[in-house]
């Protein structure tokens, strides 16, 4: 089957829609979820470990798997299966069968993320011009209209359940039709036969970078929902535009990050987005306003939009490394981080408040900011 350049990317970009309303649907449902499981803060962030522990166990063969089968076929099979998990959220009254979801949503959306991000550095390269962050603005924007359908469901007469089986079954078709459309496995390809080793040199220091960004991102996706509804008396339609508020930002900052990126160094890039998103949140969470506090997940959405699609694009051109390699070892180290976040988070919101949790926040990306010259030096 002959695949064109053109609908091969706009088949990823499918895919990375698909993948920003998955996690939008559960970033959405974290308060209906602590309800249903009669969770406290500890207990609920330890379900979210539980899918940064799937997913790290997914990326330590990330590599193999994708080069092994392709990035469509991975895709297509993750896709659904990432679908089925977000399906299930609520469809058990056992904190153990959460803690299964959870471990599967974290195996197949981390090996569904390498399979996509694989596949736009190949349609990056064979464009010869940058694309990522117009990719990953695709995962922003599914994720904004993920938080929108999660916002007016209530509206439309759907119960939370409902909502689910919407949202990933229209998810799983696209996910399947899409795949068809992407670019075919490379001769060779299969031949990756290395599972995920520890990253040494450049892959190290862009890993430690990628977790200061995944740490801010998912704190965003898992907590800002909740801190809406619990910390400002949000009623639900609006705590679910925190969401939409961050992933529509996100969006327009990776829309046009393919521009900035062609135009500045990806060391004044990192600075300035760790500035950006500390400032940020430093905002919503210094001013009680609801309105304020949207803006201010706004501007985190967008000083963070184009860390990760700077760092996967750097990582797929690490000298002796296949980039699906290079890929799975930085969002490794990068999981690896993102991990501690919403345990740290939930403790410190357990004995304190969830304010004083998303402090983590401003600190991380401080910090991603005075980091970024050493990390990417290398790449």
């Amino acid at each position: 089957m002959t695949v064109s350049l053109t609908g091969a990317s706009w088949a990823l970009r499918t895919q990375f829609f698909v993948l920003g309303v998955m996690f939008a649907t559960w970033g959405v449902h974290v308060p209906t979820v602590k309800a249903h499981y009669g969770l406290g803060e500890q207990t609920l962030a330890l379900a979210m470990l539980a899918g940064g522990v799937g997913a790290l166990l997914a990326l330590a063969q990330a590599g193999r798997i994708v080069g092994r089968f392709g990035p469509s076929a991975v895709a297509a099979t993750m896709g659904v299966l990432c679908c089925a998990s977000v399906a299930c959220l609520l469809a058990f009254s056992s904190y153990a069968a959460l803690l299964v979801v959870m471990l599967g949503f974290g195996i197949t959306g981390s090996l569904l993320d390498v399979s996509v991000n694989v596949e736009a550095t190949e349609i990056e390269r064979l464009s010869k011009r940058p694309l990522m962050s117009g990719f990953h603005g695709m995962f922003s924007l599914g994720g904004m209209a993920g938080a929108g359908l999660g916002s007016v469901a209530p509206a439309l007469g759907l119960t939370p359940q409902g909502h689910l089986f919407v949202a990933t079954g229209l998810g799983a078709v696209c996910a399947l039709v899409a795949s068809r459309a992407m670019l075919p496995v490379e001769p060779g390809a299969a031949d990756e036969k290395r599972p995920l080793s520890i990253p040494r040199g450049p892959l190290l220091l862009l890993g430690v970078l990628a977790s200061m960004g995944l740490i801010a991102e998912g704190a965003m996706y898992d907590w800002s929902v909740l801190f809406m509804k619990q910390e400002r008396g949000s009623e639900p339609s609006t705590a679910a535009l925190a969401y939409a508020s961050f992933s529509g930002a996100m969006a327009v900052g990776r829309f046009g990050g393919d521009w900035v990126r062609a135009r500045m160094s990806g060391t004044k890039l990192m600075r300035a987005s760790g500035v950006l998103g500390a400032a940020g949140m430093a905002l919503a969470l210094a001013l009680p306003s609801p309105v304020v506090a949207l803006i201010g997940f706004a501007l985190v959405g967008l000083g963070l939009s184009n860390v990760v699609p700077v760092i996967f694009s750097a990582a797929s051109q690490v000298p002796g490394v296949s980039s699906a390699h290079g890929i799975a070892a930085v969002s490794g180290v990068g999981y690896l981080g993102m991990m501690a976040g919403p345990p740290l988070i939930g403790l410190i919101a357990e004995h304190s408040s969830l304010t004083a949790g998303l402090v983590v926040v401003v600190v991380f990306a401080v910090f991603m900011a005075l980091s970024a010259k050493r990390a990417m030096r290398g790449a």
